[in-house]
This record gives structure tokens, C-alpha cells and sequence, in this order.
């Protein structure tokens, strides 16, 4: 929806700005315009990962190195001064319930046991990532 929006802003734009229509008090500034490009470049990666994990073949192995770079990608993002302060700190709380959910793999050891027995990762995983 955010992206449908940010590609037929200047539609969005023009019906909004006619009085005809009474909407005129639902039209965004150019600064609420930037914090929805902004905020739809931080929710690609979690648009991406429910894809990947929505195709036919997704498998518990790729669940951890997923969660991994999501965590990257959010410590970047919120530490990027060039995104605004609510942005970033919106990444603070995505950062915390994912590590909250990541913790809960640690519950379990089917996760580890997966990417053990999987050909790619075997134990390489878990050393290149210091576990």
C-alpha cells in the first residue's frame, strides 16, 4: 500500500488538492512524503524476508541466518543519520521485538539442528558468526 502510494504520489497530490473533493485536510507535506519513502526503504527487508519465507520451498534453516540479517540491516538503519529520528527510533523497537522472537530459537534446538544438518551451513555458520 505505502509503495502503491509513493508511485501515484503526484495522482495522490492532485485529488487531494481539489476542494471539490473535501479531502484537502488528508493531503501529506513534503516531509510526511519523505518519512513514507523513508519508512518503505526500512520495510523492504522485512517485505523481502515474508516472501522468501511465503514461497513453496522455504526450510527452518534459513530461518536463523534471516533473523541475522534483519538485525544487521536494522543496527544500520537506526544508527543512519541520514533517516529521520522517528524513523530510527522505530527501528530501535523493530530491533527489540526481532530480538525478542530470536531469542525464543534458542527454546528450541530443531533451529540449530537444521542448519547443522544442512549442507551449506553445517557448522560454518555458527563459527563465522562467534556463536
Amino acid at each position: 500500500m505505502l509503495t502503491f502510494a509513493l508511485e501515484y504520489r503526484e495522482a495522490i497530490d492532485i485529488i487531494c488538492a481539489d476542494k471539490n473533493m473535501e479531502i484537502c485536510d488528508y493531503e501529506l507535506s513534503e516531509k510526511e512524503w519523505e518519512l513514507a519513502q523513508q519508512l518503505c526503504d526500512v520495510l523492504k527487508i522485512l517485505k523481502d524476508t515474508t516472501l522468501f519465507f511465503s514461497r513453496s520451498t522455504p526450510n527452518l534453516a534459513t530461518v536463523i541466518p534471516a533473523m541475522d540479517m534483519i538485525d544487521r540491516k536494522l543496527t544500520t538503519d537506526s544508527i543512519t543519520r541520514t533517516y529521520e529520528p522517528a524513523i530510527r527510533a522505530s527501528l530501535g523497537l523493530a530491533k527489540k521485538t526481532l530480538n525478542c522472537y530470536y531469542s525464543m530459537t534458542d527454546w528450541s534446538e530443531v533451529y540449530r539442528i537444521a542448519m547443522v544438518l544442512h549442507p551449506r551451513h553445517k557448522l560454518s555458520y555458527f563459527k563465522e558468526a562467534q556463536w
